[in-house]
């Protein structure tokens, strides 16, 4: 007994300096990378006068910061508290949900700004940031929150730091892709925010599957208080979703145009979720995660086409199917699979299969079901996208602004509406490889990094047994079966840097 007290205290002991440790190291790192590389750009630099007269400005409200800067507070508010509040429906991890994403939020938008930087604002040696930089890693940090959801209470901060740091790394390679390679648009980031985050979530989740998770369901739950709070974060993503959505789009009428789709979408969405919810309960009664989730999903899956002439019609349709789908995805199915077409097939299909086949099969444990509420919906983002950008005409967008609205200038001025629409579903499938090879990069990294710990009685397996201590992990229901009782804390992560 004074042996593993002596232990437990060594072990919160490492935990006590481990964590200060490496966010004081990744800060100093951080300070020292923006001394290096980052600048204001020319509309925050001091030499703003000389740049208005270049540019023949005649007024200081014409600098972007006046143009952008409303929606960067929306989409602040929507990544810290938004995102935060919404995870609060768990009656253990409340605590969890909002620092959590507070810390990996805070780290996660300075290293954004240099990674997106370096690929898209890197001039002289230096990147330039402004306003518009300060959203887009927003947006980036947003990919990270998402995945979260899918591991929140099975991970430390350490852990979610590494991840955060991979997660952003690959966003941007995957952005850099999609926008400037493939050129495909995404204005509300159906594809590299949703749908990469969400998918990049689930793989790390199949891969910190253990079966003793599933000892910890009764701590899932929630309750009367818990609830009301992840309602907090619902409204304001709700609210200020139309301005994620439009928040980057072209100032005019591509900006309003993102704004009016996503409201429209967002109604839609309630209704449908509201009416589906009721229709799928014994009694009827009203499911507090579909209206805390599902009520989101049209906004989600709008994202891609909001600056298109999708038009207010066809936005409540996207709404409307967007609900169903994601109210339905919380009712009866948690994944879309990868199916085996052939032995060696490189080819993904993706259908639903029903929540006890995701768990004991596939051992996916989605917490806060991202994949209903932003792998789905993502994905009908980035198919609404791709049909309507390949039924785009001159008629419908007028000339120039057909020409704007898909930005066919330069080496892109011979391309077709159809072409775009088959990068736009390029895009998709770009980002889905992207989301799986990232979480085969962060299983990589586990298992450099990861040091684990068999926290048990004295009949678990140990090392001294003859068994490695990942071969412990791996061959956990083999050893069961030997007769080696294996306790609900067996595969703890501890983290050493």
């Amino acid at each position: 007994m004074e042996r593993s007290r002596h232990q437990g205290m060594a072990k919160n002991t490492n935990m006590r300096w481990r964590l200060p440790l490496v966010c004081l190291l990744w800060e100093v790192a951080m300070i020292v990378l923006f001394g290096v590389f980052v600048r204001f750009g020319p509309e925050a630099d001091a030499h703003w006068e000389e740049e208005k007269r270049e540019l023949n400005l005649t007024s200081d409200m014409e600098n972007d910061f006046y143009f952008r800067y409303p929606s960067f507070q929306d989409v602040h508010v929507m990544i810290f508290v938004g995102f935060g509040f919404l995870m609060t429906f768990l009656k253990r991890y409340g605590f969890g949900a909002v620092g959590f994403n507070f810390l990996l939020a805070a780290f996660g938008i300075q290293w954004a700004l240099l990674m997106q930087g370096w690929f898209h604002s890197f001039k002289n040696g230096k990147i330039l940031i402004g306003v518009e930089n300060l959203i887009n890693a927003d947006f980036c940090v947003g990919s990270v929150c998402i995945a979260f959801g899918a591991i929140l209470g099975k991970t430390s901060p350490i852990q979610l730091l590494v991840m955060t740091l991979f997660q952003v790394t690959l966003f941007s390679v995957n952005e850099y892709i999609l926008l400037n390679l493939l050129h495909v648009k995404d204005a509300g980031g159906s594809m590299t925010i949703h749908t990469f985050g969400a998918y990049f979530g689930l793989t790390v989740t199949r891969i910190l599957y253990r079966p003793n998770l599933e000892q910890s369901k009764d701590k899932q739950g929630s309750v009367y208080h818990s609830d009301l709070f992840a309602m907090i974060g619902t409204l304001y993503l709700w609210m200020y979703w139309p301005s994620f959505n439009s928040a980057i789009s072209e100032h005019g009428d591509a900006q309003h145009r993102s704004a009016i789709n996503t409201y429209c979408s967002l109604a839609a969405c309630v209704l449908t979720t509201m009416a589906f919810s009721s229709m799928l309960q014994k009694k009827g009664k009203l499911d507090m995660v579909h209206i805390q989730n599902a009520t989101l999903a049209g906004g989600v899956a709008v994202g891609t086409s909001a600056e298109m002439m999708l038009t207010p019609y066809g936005s409540l349709i996207v709404g409307s199917i967007s609900g169903i789908v994601s109210t339905v995805g919380y009712v009866y199915f948690t994944e879309l699979i990868l199916a085996r077409a052939m032995v060696i097939s490189l080819i993904c299909l993706y259908f639903a299969l029903p929540q006890p086949f995701l768990e004991s099969r596939l051992h996916i444990q989605d917490t806060c079901g991202i994949h209903n509420l932003h792998a789905m919906p993502g994905l009908i983002g980035g198919i609404v996208g791709a049909i309507t950008a390949a039924a785009a005409t001159e008629d419908v967008y007028g000339k120039e602004g057909f020409i704007k609205a898909f930005d066919f200038t330069g080496t892109y001025q011979t391309r077709t509406p159809s072409v775009q629409g088959g990068f736009q579903a390029a895009g998709i499938v770009v980002s889905l490889l992207m989301a799986f090879v990232g979480g085969g990069i962060v299983d990589s990294s586990f298992h450099l990094l990861v040091l684990y710990h068999i926290i048990n009685d004295s009949k678990s397996p140990k090392p001294e047994h003859g068994f490695p201590l990942s071969w412990i992990i791996r061959l956990q229901p083999e050893l069961e079966e030997t007769g080696m009782k294996i306790g609900p804390k067996i595969c703890m992560f501890s983290w050493v840097i």
